[in-house]
C-alpha cells in the first residue's frame, strides 16, 4: 500500500519566546502534525516540556500533537498527557519492560499508541508488539539533542520494520526522527518511512518555513518514488525467473 508523505516539524528546534507563531506558521505551510519532544533528563541527558505545554500547544493549533515521550517509567505520565490533548503517545521501547500493558493503557485514554526504537536497538525488539501499534518512530539520532546528523546504520533497520509492518498485516505509520532534511528526507522514504520529524531544517531554515516544508516533502517524494521503482524492479525480476507476471 502506498501511504502518503507526513511532515511532523519538531518543536525543539522552534523559538519558544515565539511558540504559537512558530507552530501556526507551520499549520498555515501544511504540515501534517506538531511533533513535541519530551525529555525528563533521565532516559535521555536533557529536560524539555511537560503536559502544561502540551495543553497550551492544544489552544493554538488544529493539527495533532505527535507528542514522543522520551522518559522513564511512561505507564506514570500518559494519562496526564493524554488529558493535556495529546493525539498520539510514543513510547520508548528501552524504558520500560512492559510496552504492552503501556500501549493497552494509550487506547484506553482514546490516544493513537506508538513505539520508537533507539539506533542502537534492533527492529526485532518490537516484534511481539506490532498489532498494538498505531506509529513506528525509528529514531535516526541518539534522542535528547536537536541538530544532530542522522546515523547511517538506521537506514537499514527502517527498511526492516517496513518489511515487519507490511508482512504483519499493520497499518501503523513509520516514521523517522534526527537529522532529517532536504538532504536525508529522500532516503529515508526510499528506505520505507511515511512520517518526517524535522526541527532544524524547518524552524531554523533561511527560507522559511513554509518553503523548507515544501522542500523535505518533495524530497520524501523523490524517495517514495525510488521505492516504488525499486519495487517494480524486484517484482519484474521475480516474474522472468518463474515465467509469470508480477503481481503489482
Amino acid at each position: 500500500m502506498t501511504w502518503p508523505i507526513k511532515i511532523a516539524p519538531s518543536i525543539l528546534a522552534a523559538d519558544f519566546t515565539r511558540l504559537a507563531e512558530a507552530i501556526q506558521s507551520a499549520e498555515a505551510a501544511g504540515a501534517d502534525y506538531i511533533h513535541v519532544d519530551v525529555m525528563d533528563g533521565h532516559f535521555v541527558p536533557n529536560i524539555t516540556v511537560g503536559p502544561p505545554i502540551v495543553r497550551a500547544l492544544r489552544r493554538v493549533t488544529q493539527l495533532p500533537l505527535d507528542v514522543h515521550l522520551m522518559i522513564s517509567d511512561p505507564v506514570q505520565h500518559v494519562p496526564a498527557f493524554a488529558e493535556a490533548g495529546a493525539a498520539g503517545l510514543t513510547i520508548h521501547i528501552e524504558a520500560t519492560p512492559h510496552a504492552h500493558r503501556v500501549l493497552q493503557q494509550m487506547r484506553e485514554l482514546g490516544v493513537r499508541p506508538g513505539v520508537s526504537l533507539n539506533p542502537a536497538t534492533p527492529a526485532a525488539a518490537i516484534s511481539e508488539i506490532l498489532n498494538d501499534v498505531e506509529l513506528v518512530l525509528v529514531m535516526t539520532v541518539n534522542p535528547g539533542f536537536g541538530g544532530q546528523s542522522l546515523i547511517e546504520h538506521t537506514l537499514p533497520k527502517i527498511a526492516r520494520v517496513r518489511e515487519m509492518l507490511d508482512s504483519a498485516g499493520s497499518e501503523a505509520e513509520l516514521e523517522v526522527d534526527g537529522g532529517i532534511g532536504p538532504q536525508t528526507a529522500e532516503r529515508v522514504v526510499a528506505a520505507g518511512a511515511t512520517v518526517l520529524v524535522a526541527g532544524e531544517a524547518i524552524f531554523g531554515a533561511p527560507e522559511g518555513v513554509a518553503a523548507a516544508i515544501k522542500t523535505i516533502r518533495e524530497a520524501g517524494r523523490r524517495g517514495r518514488a525510488r521505492s516504488e521503482d525499486s519495487r517494480v524492479e524486484s517484482g519484474q525480476q521475480t516474474s522472468g525467473r518463474q515465467k509469470r507476471s508480477p503481481r503489482l
